[in-house]
């Protein structure tokens, strides 16, 4: 076969999304505009279930395509499953609120189209080339995405503030990438890693390059000190775009430095393993304080994601295959319960219409609209790790990783950040169902959303720990494959 079309093959998720957002974008052109956003929304979360079902016949072992630029493993598939999942929800949840906020765009599915393309190309990438066009390609259409509402101020203000910043990011981010080409030679990820293995004392270029690389991908997952951003943007940005912000994106970045920093920086992780246990320890401290005194609900989902990224670093400090696959449980149990929690919030709307962002807003919810109440609880008893609620377990497995890898100050510093954080989730439920209703809240999100909802409490309640062996399981084959190609 053709060597192109052998890669683009191997490259199954990725050729059907190109193809997918490019026949959406002329159908939304020359088919009808903004009025088919629904019909256009459904064909767009059909064409993401096609990409993952090209997952499913992916042989094992490892394939590369492009020269080395792509890399297909049981890591980047098991990742691509988590972010087309988020991505579909993310389409489907937007709908009732684009009819009600009167800014629906036929782009709206195109953008998250093209950003879930340079996701699955980051958790991919095989090359600092191929690491840095994918990045660009979500962090473009993000941009677009945080400036949707383009008669809002609050929105443009997001979109701005996001590309100077992510513009800014971008640069440090090619500027290490440049210092690591410079010093080794090669921008492969595996060429990169013989280089390093091969030298006998430590190369300076090549260290300064690492923190460069490693401080724009830190920007990407909201680690501090680069975070920012986040609660600026999550607050400005449409509520169905900062639940996008908060879900695959994560995932994608996430990913993203565990490829770059066991696949190619493997041999310095003495060097770079310092650097995580500070990005760890900062955004998990910074993001459970930072939270406390935020009346806002979308800031305070913010610098909750701010404390999870911290969770999962935990993970990524340990450098063994057990942190690796505690970090990607960490990450999928992640997404179930932050897209859960902005689904809610989706679902709310004040008497006036207006959507609901304060946390006043939620007084006495368990009165007014009792399911949601108890499905936002699940939600936030789950994220501050309260067992037997599913989002004990991965906490518990970042911090047995980190034990056993030494660590224990790191776990120790996560356990008191958790009781902490623990604080402002517990306010939120006390306001549901102790505070006497000020304006009442009301659902309007429609069958879809509601359904979603349920799915993700499901998951997120005692019952998902019937999904912990199979998702244990799945992740520690994905940490198996990234192992078996950092060689």
């Amino acid at each position: 076969m053709n060597p192109t079309f052998a890669s683009i093959a191997i490259a199954g998720p990725e050729a059907v999304l190109t193809a997918g957002a490019l026949f959406t974008l002329m159908l939304g052109a020359f088919g009808g505009g903004d009025k088919v956003l629904k019909a256009l929304t459904w064909v767009a979360v059909l064409i993401v279930g096609i990409a993952g079902l090209t997952l499913l016949d992916e042989p094992a072992g490892v394939q590369t395509a492009f020269g080395g630029l792509y890399v297909a493993d049981g890591f980047s598939a098991f990742l691509k499953v988590l972010i087309l999942a988020a991505s579909a929800a993310s389409m489907l949840m937007a709908l009732p609120y684009l009819a009600t906020a009167k800014t629906g765009r036929f782009e709206y599915p195109v953008l998250l189209m093209l950003a879930t393309l340079g996701m699955c190309m980051m958790v991919s990438a095989g090359d600092l080339l191929s690491l840095y066009v994918g990045l660009e390609l979500q962090s473009l259409a993000a941009y677009v995405l945080a400036a949707f509402h383009r008669g809002e101020s609050k929105s443009s203000e997001a979109g701005l503030k996001y590309f100077v910043l992510g513009a800014l990011a971008s640069g440090i981010l090619l500027y290490g990438i440049t210092l690591v080409y410079g010093f080794a030679g090669t921008t492969g990820f595996g060429a990169i890693h013989d280089v390093l293995a091969g030298q006998g004392e430590r190369s300076l270029g090549v260290l300064f390059g690492l923190v460069f690389i490693m401080s724009g991908l830190a920007f990407k997952i909201s680690a501090v000190p680069f975070h920012m951003w986040t609660p600026d943007v999550y607050e400005g940005a449409p509520t169905p775009v900062a639940a996008f912000f908060s879900a695959a994106p994560k995932a994608a970045a996430l990913g993203l430095m565990v490829r770059v920093l066991i696949g190619a920086f493997g041999p310095m992780v003495v060097d770079w393993q310092q650097i995580v246990f500070f990005l760890a320890v900062a955004s998990m401290i910074l993001g459970a304080v930072g939270a406390v005194g935020q009346t806002n609900i979308k800031r305070l989902l913010a610098y909750s994601s701010i404390a999870n990224v911290g969770f999962a670093l935990v993970g990524l400090a340990a450098a063994t295959e057990q942190g690796i696959g505690a970090l990607l449980f960490y990450t999928a149990v992640y997404l179930a319960m932050t897209l859960g929690s902005f689904l809610v919030i989706l679902q709310l709307r004040r008497p006036d219409g207006a959507a609901v962002e304060q946390i006043a807003d939620l007084a006495g919810l368990s009165k007014t609209s009792p399911a949601l109440a108890w499905g936002l609880t699940i939600f936030m008893f789950s994220l501050a790790g309260i067992p037997p609620l599913l989002g004990f377990w991965p906490k518990f497995a970042v911090f047995q990783a980190a034990v056993a890898a030494g660590l224990i100050p790191l776990a120790i510093i996560g356990f008191i950040a958790s009781v902490v954080a623990a604080f402002y989730y517990l306010r939120l439920i006390k306001v549901m169902f102790f505070d006497e209703p000020g304006v009442p809240a009301t659902s309007d999100g429609g069958v879809v959303n509601g359904a979603l909802i349920a799915a993700a409490a499901l998951f997120c309640s005692p019952l998902g720990m019937l999904a912990i062996t199979p998702l244990v399981a799945a992740t520690g084959r994905a940490a198996a494959a990234l192992f078996a190609v950092a060689g």
